[in-house]
């Protein structure tokens, strides 16, 4: 997403909030961090907060997929 390096950014949830996180991202063969920076990015696009540095092409679950030739 961007160029600079990342950050670190350490939560504590409870078991079932992790459980569905670990689900989604195994549905959407993503890692927990990648899950997490989606569902981020969708929640400030969807209630208006600015997302510095994030291209405005970037949609929440579109993913690169290298296409078969």
């Amino acid at each position: 997403m961007s160029a600079g390096k990342s950050e670190v950014v350490s939560v504590r949830v409870e078991p079932p909030i992790k459980a569905a996180l670990q689900g989604a991202a195994e549905r959407e063969m993503r890692s927990l961090a990648n899950m997490l920076e989606v569902m981020v990015v969708a929640y400030c696009r969807t209630n208006g907060y600015p997302l510095e540095g994030v291209p405005t092409q970037t949609l929440p679950g579109a993913k690169s997929k290298a296409r078969a030739s």
